[in-house]
């Protein structure tokens, strides 16, 4: 879970340390953040990873039915692939390390083992902590059903909780005494549906209940929590939306006669294209090919595919240029570089952006699992330990390793990465999306994991 992920923390510190990783722990500020280096002096090239899982996501491996793990005593998946994506990670950094070892070359690469992606955006925290400072460039990747060696545009979010308080009362005998939280809630959440018809298609406003009052319909709710994520394509706009969402939350509590207290508990910023090391990362896909998948992981996949919802694969592969009768469930071809004018709109986001907006920044989309598998689904996790992942994390890893050690290496490839980043910073500087003082919610008197 998020903030909690000490266990994946130690055993990726015992693979770094195995392979002569200088480990610093907390890095950033951030409990359950590190980061280990290799070699020394500059560049400073960094790696991203991530391990956080989601809540009621348990599946048991390679199963076609929606069944949680037995054995899984924590509820928890992985229904994003983090599980590949820190794994994935950490081998291309150690890759490069041994490479810089061999040769002699000069140069320091890092792994970040970075916490809490799905939940209040750990890399936005580690930024705002100086857990980047020095790094002069970055490369990470994702697990997904495709591959894709541009950068695929991404929303930027904020999301907190909304606590009502009202009184108690008998609600049959009393109900004029009582002022109902619950009632407060709901009000909120029918004024937002209404705020959906008014803001722009990409914005995204999601929530879940947190609190619900308690279990007995006869007693005036007096306390009730929402919790709250709100997406736009800047920080800029999310902002605006967010204060949007927060003026309903008001007007919910002055309705109902209660009072609304709201916690901040996370942000992130969108994402900030590099199209020179995207480029270069392309490069390094062309030379290597295609995910090597072979007839049984084909067949494996067409056995997932067939659990998918209907018409879930269907846009994939329009977008991907496979025909309706072309038999491969898994993707094991080379991207199309598209214009930068063209980009994907993801409607999710990813604190990797902020990191992006620091750094020169490059992200691979690895494929790892059927087309069409939704995230954050039992099908993704059913998915991720299996061979088919391992060949794809395998393949992202090289190419990610590939790549730092052209940054390394190529002193003339990272200046023109430097040089295309310095210049849209200095049109359009980082907009911070978390609050000056907040601090990592963790860190936070009475916190709780959600």
């Amino acid at each position: 879970m998020h903030w909690e992920e000490r266990e994946s923390v130690r055993k990726q510190i015992e693979v770094a340390q195995e392979f002569g990783g200088r480990v610093t722990r907390a890095v950033g500020g951030v409990p359950t953040a590190f980061l280990a280096e290799w070699g020394s002096g500059a560049p400073v090239i960094a790696v991203l990873g991530e391990y956080d899982g989601l809540a009621s996501l348990s599946q048991k491996a390679d199963s076609v039915v929606c069944e949680p793990d037995p054995a899984n005593t924590s509820g928890n998946g992985a229904g994003c692939g983090h599980n590949l994506l820190g794994a994935g990670s950490l081998l291309a950094a150690v890759a490069v390390a041994q490479q810089l070892k061999s040769s002699g070359a000069s140069g320091t690469v890092r792994y970040y083992g970075c916490p809490a992606e799905e939940a209040a955006a750990g890399k936005t925290y580690m930024v705002a902590g100086g857990a980047f400072d020095g790094v002069d460039a970055a490369v990470t990747w994702h697990p997904a059903d495709v591959m894709s060696t541009d950068q695929w545009l991404s929303l930027a979010y904020t999301q907190a909780y909304f606590r009502f308080r009202g009184l108690a009362a008998h609600a049959g005998g009393m109900p004029h005494l009582g002022r109902s939280a619950l009632d407060a809630a709901e009000l909120m959440n029918i004024g937002v549906n209404f705020l959906r018809e008014h803001m722009e298609d990409a914005e995204r406003i999601h929530y879940a209940f947190t609190d619900a009052g308690g279990v007995s319909a006869n007693v005036v709710q007096p306390t009730a929590e929402l919790y709250y994520i709100v997406r736009s394509p800047t920080v800029a706009k999310m902002r605006t939306l967010y204060e949007r969402v927060v003026a309903i939350a008001h007007g919910a509590a002055m309705m109902s006669g209660t009072t609304v207290e709201i916690e901040f508990d996370g942000a992130c910023a969108e994402m900030l294209p590099n199209r020179t090391l995207e480029e270069r990362l392309h490069a390094n896909v062309c030379e290597l090919g295609g995910v090597p998948f072979d007839e049984d992981d084909q067949a494996y996949g067409q056995r997932m595919a067939v659990t998918l919802p209907d018409g879930a694969a269907s846009a994939v592969r329009r977008r991907l240029g496979l025909s309706a009768d072309d038999p491969r469930a898994l993707f094991d071809g080379i991207p199309t570089l598209v214009d930068p004018a063209h980009r994907f709109q993801l409607t999710g986001s990813t604190d990797v952006g902020d990191v992006s907006w620091i750094v020169p920044t490059v992200q691979i989309v690895g494929s790892t699992m059927a087309i069409g598998t939704p995230a954050h689904s039992w099908q993704l996790v059913a998915q991720g330990k299996s061979r088919v992942a391992h060949k794809g994390m395998i393949h992202a890893a090289k190419a990610m390793a590939a790549t730092a050690l052209d940054l390394l290496t190529d002193p003339e490839l990272l200046a023109a990465a430097q040089r295309e980043f310095h210049a849209v910073i200095a049109e359009t500087p980082y907009d911070k999306p978390i609050p000056e003082g907040i601090i990592p919610p963790p860190l936070r008197p009475g916190y709780r994991p959600n």
